[in-house]
């Protein structure tokens, strides 16, 4: 038998391996942030076109490659990073395989301009596909310009799956974030088609996330800094009347590098615990400082998830260092019967000086007019004036009254009957008898071969979205003018994307004002909308838009119109009369699909009258 099994060649293998390192632009970004960040950069620009697509530039000062070193660095499996198996369990930069630049070479247009500060002049090289195109010495300043261009020019199914350029930008921003959040110390300017979107100077931590989420972040923040021999923790967290319905600005950092862990998370939910309702998530930036040793950060391609030695002894001391931050910064109520409240200097007096108190005291008042001795008691007589008999505060209270017939005599303003789509009050009856509610959850209602049960939750669901479908779709939305403007507060991105969705919610009935970098007005609200809700309902809508909820390319009005109803429609657990179930039963099969909720669950279920026989067999 002939053999069979045959090694790759370097460019399909390194196309394989892009697969893993390359998903989308955003993958390029972080890892050409990293590698900057890795050669000491203190200033990187990160510049992009077309959501990455046709451009990913990123140029930094670090300290930049000879000329083997540059054409070394796009071979696979070559770094400076580590040189024995050991060193895998005591990393302390960024990028490590040696797959990133290979693999990226191998699936776009790169051009790399370097230059040590010790050489007079760099090296510029330019690679297509895995195949050096030219390598030329250049005149370019201290570290490294890095230009990615074409990105999957040659996999046109790869590029194909690639999103719109508003939602490869997220992404990219994202990335962005989580690496200019981990390390404040450096500058990041980014630019997208031109336009300037981050300007971050060199700070601290706090300043940091007020100057990327707005400055409104900054009342929002409490410290949080805890050092053990096992772990130091340091960061922020949200208060919790700042928890939001959706996932919003919560990021984990251990030794500087951005991770995911659902255990730590749920450490951290867990000491909001009766801070927060079941349903919102509190904002955290924690970072974490443990030894390398005890963490194994190569267990994923992304390298955004890690493994803890122990992680059980992290969870708790991350728990109780937030419950601490909670009730130090008096965040959280606290129970101290040891405490005495006065020895407590109120807050409002803490800067004041000392006053000495006066005290006016009447000599001559003397409330005994008299003083008998009778043996050896005193007995003191007051000077009291005769109190009126009670009796006499009633008198002519009768004639004032007047007689019975006087309060029979009132009419009240009957409300107007305006008709009903019943004959009489049978029908009616026998119509609310047709449905009823099971534990607050389903509607069951008769048909001729049998009955029907409902979600009701998902059935008012699939009723706004067609609703709110067809409003914005023939543009017949009827808003509600506010008496007071609401004025709500975002972070630039979410205004961003606000903008970007701006005409879809006019459609269905909201109205802006006043559009600002990170403020806004709201003059008007859809008629099904209550003022209440509106806030979180928009950040609910944005923050749905920008996560893709659907994971498809549906339109923007339909990914709002679900996230709406899903937003407005009536909960599992709500009480719904007789006459709310039957309108809703109505509505429900007056839709186009009555069978479906607008995310592809069942709405009700069928049992016909054969089902019953058959339990009594």
């Amino acid at each position: 038998m002939a053999d069979i099994i045959k090694l790759l060649p370097d460019h399909v293998a390194n196309q394989i391996a892009a697969g893993e390192v390359v998903q989308r632009p955003a993958s390029v970004v972080k890892e050409l942030l990293e590698n900057a960040l890795d050669a000491g950069a203190s200033v990187i620009k990160l510049i992009v076109k077309d959501g990455g697509k046709a451009l990913i530039q990123v140029v930094d000062d670090g300290s930049g490659m000879s000329t083997t070193d540059a054409r070394l660095s796009f071979e696979r499996h070559a770094t400076s990073k580590i040189q024995k198996a050991e060193d895998l369990f005591n990393l302390n930069t960024k990028g490590f395989r040696g797959e990133a630049l290979a693999s990226i070479a191998a699936i776009a247009h790169v051009e790399m301009q370097t230059k040590p500060e010790s050489d007079e002049v760099g090296t510029h090289l330019k690679i297509e596909g895995s195949e050096v195109v030219s390598q030329e010495v250049t005149v370019t300043p201290k570290g490294t310009s890095m230009a990615v261009k074409n990105l999957f020019f040659n996999i046109p199914a790869r590029r194909n799956f690639l999103k719109s350029n508003q939602v490869e930008l997220r992404h990219i921003t994202d990335e962005f974030h989580r690496v200019a959040l981990a390390h404040p110390s450096v500058a990041f300017h980014f630019y997208n088609n031109g336009s300037e979107l981050f300007n971050l100077p060199s700070d601290n931590y706090r300043k940091r996330i007020v100057n990327i989420f707005g400055s409104r972040t900054n009342e929002k923040l409490v410290p949080v800094e805890e050092e053990t021999p096992i772990v130091k923790i340091k960061g922020f967290i949200t208060k919790p009347e700042f928890a939001k319905k959706s996932r919003g600005e919560q990021f984990f950092f251990v030794n500087n590098r951005f991770i995911k862990s659902p255990y730590l998370h749920h450490a951290v939910v867990a000491a909001f615990e009766g801070l927060i309702k079941a349903d919102s998530f509190p904002g955290y930036f924690l970072y974490l400082e443990v030894d390398p040793a005890s963490i194994d950060i190569n267990i994923h391609p992304t390298k955004t998830e890690v493994k803890f030695d122990d992680e059980h002894t992290l969870y708790a001391i991350l728990r109780s260092t937030i419950k601490h931050s909670l009730g130090q910064f008096n965040v959280a109520p606290a129970l101290d019967f040891d405490h005495d409240p006065n020895l407590q200097t109120p807050y409002e007096f803490k800067n004041k000086s000392v006053v000495q108190p006066k005290v006016t005291v009447d000599a001559d008042f003397n409330p005994f007019q008299e003083i008998q001795s009778k043996g050896n008691q005193m007995t003191p007589s007051y000077n009291k004036q005769p109190a009126k008999s009670w009796e006499s505060l009633y008198v002519g209270m009768e004639s004032r009254m007047g007689s019975n017939d006087a309060a029979n005599s009132i009419s009240f303003e009957s409300e107007a009957i305006t008709g009903s789509i019943f004959d009489d009050e049978k029908e009616v009856q026998e119509a609310l008898a047709t449905t009823f509610q099971i534990r607050r959850k389903y509607i069951v209602t008769t048909i001729k071969s049998g009955m029907v049960v409902i979600d009701q939750s998902r059935a008012h669901q699939r009723v706004l979205y067609e609703k709110f479908l067809k409003n914005s779709t023939v543009k017949e939305a009827v808003s509600q003018q506010l008496l007071f403007p609401l004025q709500l507060t975002f972070t630039p991105s979410e205004i961003n994307t606000l903008k970007e969705i701006e005409s879809i919610l006019v459609s269905i009935g909201f109205i802006f004002d006043n559009i600002k970098d990170e403020s806004f007005t709201v003059t008007g609200i859809p008629l099904l909308v209550t003022e209440s809700e509106v806030s979180m309902i928009l950040d609910q809508l944005i923050s749905d838009y920008q996560q893709e909820i659907n994971g498809e390319s549906f339109s923007q009005t339909d990914i709002l119109s679900k996230t709406l109803a899903k937003t407005l429609a009536v909960k599992t657990g709500e009480v719904l009369d007789s006459k709310s179930q039957l309108a809703l039963v109505n509505d429900l099969f007056a839709c186009t699909d009555a069978t479906l909720s607008p995310f592809n669950k069942p709405v009700y279920i069928t049992i016909t009258e054969s089902d019953i026989d058959k339990k009594f067999i």
